[in-house]
């Protein structure tokens, strides 16, 4: 008997790609930030304006985006910004001078909030269409595509340094994985997401948007909007700062050597790819709110018990439970700001690249003047409050099950 093809699949792994597609694009250039520094000679100061200007590229581009996922739809805008992003590598390659690398890497940051808003609405798109949870399994394939880039810039390097050979295969390699991914991403038709800022529906299904309402203008967040965004920033600054901080931590005050201080951003990234890959599951069973509430929890007071106890064992069993608590965080804020629009998407996605911007910096603040235990500990008080902020948030209701294998989706 012929098996029976699914028909969920090849939209996933279209997806997926642009998720891979990110992290690897992303991981490509910082990679290769000390030859940056040296081809353009700058100083400290300077290469932490340059990675700044990226995050506040993503940042503030916002109002822009949501324009353009109104105007063009998530599938022609993924396809738009991942091929700007392409680009932008080669020409970072080439920059001649400074102040043409800190445009370079402005663009590069609204382009990553472009294809950041426009993947995850078609995340969102493709859980309402097929009524089956994929979110958090696409975001654990970000960590893959950065995986990749690591992996193919130490190839390159055994044979060349030169930063354009490498950033130029780079860039062939995104073009070519656009270029076989791009039919099989879902048309705006099958994205069922209001474009308003009414009170959230409880599903997906329920949020599809009347034609003549979808090209209003930006207007102000409502409230759960709001609670969405500040649920995204406490995430993000928790896992920018579990990723900046770890090390220092494990090696200054937890007394790590030098061989187990890098073990803690080790410990938090395996956890988070690892339940990135079961959370689709658990939110099937329990809800994202749950998942939220719950995860947030566990990550706030497993980092903070870890904090009294000291000692780097303790350490790495609370960096654990912040891997474990924070991974689905993300991912179930999309699902839940995509349906409530691209407007709202595009703004906590917005916060959620400002909270991994300024997170590490405030976290730094707080070390300097009172230590880098008082430095954790903010971060897992910012665990707790995701999981406050997200008692304020109409989740989705659990996806009781999938569809049949066999059963086609009409989308469009």
């Amino acid at each position: 008997m012929s098996g029976v093809r699914d028909p969920f699949r090849r939209p996933l792994l279209s997806i997926a790609a642009l998720f891979c597609f990110l992290g690897f694009q992303y991981a490509t250039w910082a990679s290769r930030l000390p030859a940056l520094k040296t081809r353009l000679d700058l100083s400290e100061a300077e290469l932490g304006l340059l990675l700044m200007a990226c995050g506040a590229g993503a940042a503030v581009s916002f109002p822009l985006v949501a324009v353009l996922m109104r105007r063009l739809g998530s599938r022609r805008l993924a396809v738009a910004s991942a091929v700007c992003l392409s680009l932008v590598l080669l020409a970072l390659s080439v920059a001649p001078n400074y102040p043409v690398a800190l445009l370079v890497v402005a663009c590069d940051g609204v382009a990553v909030g472009a294809l950041n808003v426009a993947m995850n609405a078609q995340g969102a798109a493709l859980e309402a269409a097929y009524e089956r949870t994929a979110m958090a399994r696409l975001h654990a394939t970000f960590s893959a595509g950065s995986l990749f880039a690591a992996l193919l810039a130490s190839g390159v390097n055994l044979l060349t340094t030169d930063l354009a050979t490498h950033f130029g295969v780079a860039a062939a390699l995104l073009l070519l994985l656009v270029a076989l991914t791009r039919s099989g991403l879902l048309t705006e038709d099958s994205a069922p997401v209001p474009a308003t800022a009414d009170p959230a529906p409880e599903t997906a299904a329920d949020a599809a948007p009347a034609p003549e309402k979808s090209r209003r203008k930006l207007s102000l967040p409502s409230r759960v909007t709001v609670w969405m965004g500040l649920a995204m920033v406490f995430g993000t600054i928790t896992e920018g700062a579990m990723n900046d901080w770890s090390a220092l931590y494990m090696k200054d005050v937890a007394g790590a050597g030098s061989g187990v201080a890098p073990l803690g951003i080790a410990v938090v990234s395996v956890m988070m790819v690892v339940a990135r890959l079961f959370a689709d599951g658990w939110r099937s069973r329990w809800g994202d709110g749950l998942i939220v509430r719950v995860g947030s929890v566990v990550a706030g007071t497993g980092l903070a018990l870890a904090l009294l106890a000291g000692g780097v064992v303790p350490a790495l069993l609370g960096f654990a439970c912040v891997g474990l608590g924070v991974a689905a965080v993300t991912p179930c804020v999309y699902v839940a700001a995509a349906g409530r629009g691209t407007d709202a998407l595009a703004l906590v996605a917005a916060m959620g690249t400002t909270g991994l911007l300024a997170g590490p910096a405030v976290i730094g603040f707080i070390a300097e003047g009172s230590g880098l235990v008082w430095g954790m500990g903010a971060v897992a008080v910012s665990a707790v409050l995701v999981s406050l902020c997200a008692t304020r948030v109409n989740w989705p209701r659990p996806v009781a099950g999938s569809r049949d294998e066999g059963e086609a989706v009409t989308v469009g």
